[in-house]
């Protein structure tokens, strides 16, 4: 176990608050305006879709429990499956489907081998707030099949030269203290020099272990027991004018697991649960850390009057990440000498982006007219750190090019519709699958698979309508399209023919259809949807007993479910919101109900913020999961993802102390009740070593100094 200088700091000077150098904008105009949905800022107003936006102070209060971006997504955003309490958002959908996960509008996530690694790609303190847009949408093209979780990174908000903050935390365990004791420190400054503008932010945080509500080790698999993460983040830009200005950003995010602890592995059918102890004869866990490293590089150029009424944003970058999975025998090869192995996602991604945005006035209707052209190489494999190649090396062109219209009727009417054709190439050269063995008797075949490049064109709609017809009353419909070829990796190595034409590599035409409508009365704010989500081609899995393999099954799929959120402003300094979603989706082939590896468990929130002294903040978050139980078990035992969920609870708790105008401190603690539970994926994944408890009560101590 490691004790180190910056935890035994961290708990001294656990003091300070966890403020900001850009303190939290409260603006109510900030808080109603988007710029995810359709590429330009526009008032939550005119947006006739399904949209949530997590406001600083949102984020501030969540760091005040956990980092864990997981956490603040799942306790705030409707509809996203509740938490896996990992480092991997597997199962944590939105909607039943994969959300693209973007910074700055730009990809995260690696859909052609999706790894579900993406939610933990920047830590929580660079981010100024989050946009998340429901729904399969080509806006941002391949991987948003369930919707876009937008990181909008910070910006400098002082006029001086120079303002920061320093703020320091320490996590321990309130069950079982011993070895949990961990450090935070996140450090900025920002600033304006005339016509350039700066942001930098650092943070750095070390784990101890995590304990259950039982005081046992979590286990290891994904797990964030000695981790450490650290966040380097920088933003320059230069106003050369009025119109014109360009704008400089890179973030850097490692987060890795370097243990001397070994799995006990339980499953979920012997009822055993998965933790980890100290090893008795000296030896620890197999394998490299595990963990993302993820490089971001954007240069943004805007021009708000390239020509009369015509803005112009021109945006380059290129992301590179490599993440590496934990040790399994599940990739053993004892004829080569393989015990296991452990894999590796590399993904490369270099775009370019050109956005138009043309607004003038026809026969007395306000228009928009946003269009553009987008381009995208996105090279993406999967090899073994032992050189063995799982997944052979895909090499994406994507180029698109798209319009998009808004027209505003009588000040209340808004209708939008839009078209974007992609054309995409993907490139995959010769390979040859994996011999892998579960066990002596239970292998793959491995095959010699011809490579090709796949020629993929699509052409995706949508429309939508909102009518503002009054405070009480404002309903939309939408309809809306996405093109989909991911994790077309998983595809290629589990390849049982001899060449990839062979492979159905087809690229899946999600259908999204939503009704829902938003009402005011006084303090009280209402917002309710439906929707329902159709594809020919979706991609699940079945086990294979004679190979011991998960092989891809594309069936039509239908994912149907609804939302609703309500807040009311109690008083001044009190208020109230509560959520509720419920999914639910069929392969329509088989008529058969898909598992929890897409469809989350029932999740209700109730978030209560109350500010009993100007200098005071108190904040309480209750999470409800519901049961889910759709798989009767074969031949004893369940399988695959098709675990039956529990339902379970948890209430977090946060507050924080203005001492002056410079220093806070503050408190949180996540799980309060000391709930003892197996989150909605630990449950509904039959494989060996993922049904770890949840964590135990688990307490926060910081403060903050900002100058």
């Amino acid at each position: 176990m490691r004790y180190t200088s910056l935890s035994l700091l961290s708990f001294l000077v656990s003091t300070t608050l966890q403020a900001q150098s850009d303190k939290p904008s409260d603006g109510q105009d900030l808080e109603r305006m988007i710029v995810t949905g359709s590429r330009i800022v526009e008032s939550i107003d005119e947006v006739p879709a399904s949209i949530v936006i997590i406001t600083q102070q949102q984020i501030q209060d969540q760091l005040k429990v956990t980092s864990e971006l997981q956490s603040l997504l799942s306790t705030l955003v409707p509809g996203l499956a509740p938490s896996t309490g990992t480092s991997s958002n597997s199962g944590q959908t939105l909607r039943g489907r994969a959300p693209l996960i973007m910074i700055d509008g730009v990809p995260q996530s690696t859909p052609l081998r999706n790894g579900s690694l993406g939610v933990r790609s920047l830590d929580a303190s660079t981010i100024e707030r989050i946009e998340v847009i429901k729904g399969a949408t080509s806006v941002y093209g391949n991987g948003a099949a369930g919707g876009i979780i937008n990181y909008i990174t910070k910006k400098a908000n002082s006029n001086s030269p120079m303002a920061g903050h320093v703020t320091v935390s320490s996590r321990f365990s309130g069950v079982k203290f011993d070895d949990t004791l961990g450090g935070r420190l996140d450090a900025g400054i920002n600033g304006k020099l005339d016509k350039f503008s700066y942001v930098l932010n650092a943070s750095y945080e070390e784990n101890g272990v995590q304990r259950d509500a039982q005081g046992d080790i979590l286990g290891l698999t994904y797990g964030l027991t000695d981790t450490d993460t650290e966040n380097y983040f920088s933003k320059f830009a230069y106003q050369f004018d009025d119109e014109k200005a360009l704008q400089l950003t890179y973030n850097y995010f490692k987060s890795k697991q370097d243990t001397d602890l070994i799995n006990i592995m339980g499953n979920i059918n012997s009822g055993d649960k998965t933790y980890a102890i100290e090893s008795l004869d000296g030896t620890s866990i197999i394998g490299e850390p595990q963990g993302p490293e993820n490089h971001n590089v954007m240069l943004k150029y805007s021009d708000d009057e390239i020509f009369t009424q015509t803005q112009l944003v021109i945006d380059a970058y290129t992301q590179r990440i490599e993440n590496v999975f934990f040790f399994s025998t599940n990739l053993a090869n004892p004829e080569q000498g393989f015990d296991g192995g452990q894999s590796i996602i590399e993904s490369e991604k270099k775009g370019l982006r050109a956005t138009f945005n043309s607004q003038f006035t026809l026969h007395d209707i306000d228009t928009t007219l946003i269009y553009g052209i987008d381009a995208l190489n996105d090279v993406t494999s999967q090899p073994l750190v032992d050189g063995r190649v799982w997944v052979p090396k895909m090499d994406m062109d994507n180029i698109a090019a798209f319009i998009q219209g808004k027209w505003v009727l009588h000040d209340n009417i808004i209708i939008k519709a839009g078209v974007r054709h992609e054309n995409i190439d993907l490139t995959v050269d010769d390979f040859s699958t994996l011999r892998l063995c579960r066990t002596a008797d239970q292998c793959s075949v491995a095959f010699d698979v011809v490579g090709d490049t796949l020629n993929y064109k699509a052409t995706t709609y949508n429309a939508a309508i909102r009518y503002n017809l009054s405070d009480l009353f404002r309903p939309f419909i939408s309809y809306s399209q996405g093109a989909d070829i991911s994790d077309t990796g998983r595809l290629l190595r589990t390849a049982t023919v001899t060449d990839i034409a062979l492979i159905r590599t087809e690229a899946s035409i999600i259908d999204n259809y939503e009704i829902g409508f938003t009402s005011e009365l006084d303090s009280l704010r209402v917002e309710f949807s439906a929707y329902r989500s159709t594809s020919e081609l979706g991609t699940t899995n079945s086990f294979d007993v004679e190979t011991g393999v998960y092989l891809p099954v594309r069936a039509p799929q239908e994912i149907y479910g609804y939302e609703a959120l309500a807040t009311y402003q109690v008083t001044q300094n009190l208020d109230l919101s509560a959520t509720y979603s419920w999914v639910e989706g069929k392969n329509t082939e088989l008529d058969v109900y898909l598992g929890g590896k897409d469809i989350g468990a029932p999740k209700g929130t109730i978030n209560v913020n109350w500010q009993p002294t100007p200098d005071a903040r108190l904040t309480l978050n209750y999470l409800y999961v519901g049961s889910r139980k759709r798989f009767a078990q074969i031949e004893g035992e369940y399988v695959g993802d098709q675990g039956p969920v529990d339902s379970y609870h948890l209430v977090n708790i946060n507050g924080s102390y203005d001492v002056n105008h410079q220093w806070q401190v503050f408190m949180g603690i996540e799980n309060l009740l000391n709930n003892d539970y197996y989150p909605a994926r630990s449950q509904v994944y039959t494989y060996d070593g993922y049904n770890h408890k949840g964590l135990g009560m688990t307490v926060n101590l910081g403060a903050s100094y900002q100058f």
